[in-house]
């Protein structure tokens, strides 16, 4: 009778682990194996909306080196999520033509930085918070809301960044967008739900394309 087997290391596994541990070399392997079929998993979904495949090809990986660049690291259970993460987070990136929300999400990430040990584990379960600067209280929600908001709507991303972040009032938030005071709090209410329910489906591990 035979003892069970030892379980291959998948070695994605293994470059996941590098790179969090701060390997480029091993981002830049990361980015070799995911890259073919993000371009063809993009390029058909957003269709004409880029212009041509030698475009897409480049936007792709210009995205995806941003957020893996700027965003908090994170770990996950399979290849099948790693793809599902990627390619939401790239379509939104090129989908939105608003450069604003990159170059403030850089600052933000200059500002105040995630210590080096913060690693976030899609799928375990974590506790909960109500509001975006209830969440941003440690450094581990605030990587976790960091993550979130790429996941917003552009305008909804805005308005948390200007709101929470910024410290804007409704009155001039409003200004900005060309919406009255009431408006603009409606519409931050909303988006404070939607990224709290952002953040609770990526402890989930649930990340919809």
């Amino acid at each position: 009778m035979t003892g069970p087997e030892t379980p291959a290391v998948d070695p994605d596994d293994r470059l996941f682990a590098r790179w969090q541990a701060g390997d480029d070399a091993a981002l830049t392997e990361l980015l070799r194996l995911e890259l073919p079929w993000l371009r063809g998993h993009v390029a058909e979904r957003l269709g004409p909306r880029l212009r041509a495949k030698d475009e897409t090809q480049d936007h792709v990986q210009d995205a995806l080196v941003e957020f893996l660049r700027d965003a908090p690291r994170f770990r996950v259970e399979s290849r099948a999520q790693l793809r599902a993460l990627l390619s939401r987070v790239v379509e939104n990136n090129l989908r939105d033509k608003d450069d604003w929300y990159r170059a403030r999400r850089r600052a933000m990430h200059r500002e105040s930085p995630l210590p080096t040990e913060t690693v976030l584990q899609l799928g375990v379960a974590q506790p909960t918070q109500t509001t975006p600067s209830a969440a941003a209280s440690s450094s581990e929600w605030s990587a976790w809301v960091r993550l979130a908001l790429e996941f917003l709507d552009p305008d909804d991303r805005r308005i948390l960044v200007l709101r929470e972040w910024d410290d804007r009032s409704f009155v001039e938030i409003g200004e900005m967008f060309g919406m009255t005071p009431n408006a603009v709090r409606m519409r931050w209410t909303r988006a404070v739900g939607r990224l709290a329910d952002r953040v609770r489906e990526l402890q989930a591990g649930r990340i919809g394309t």
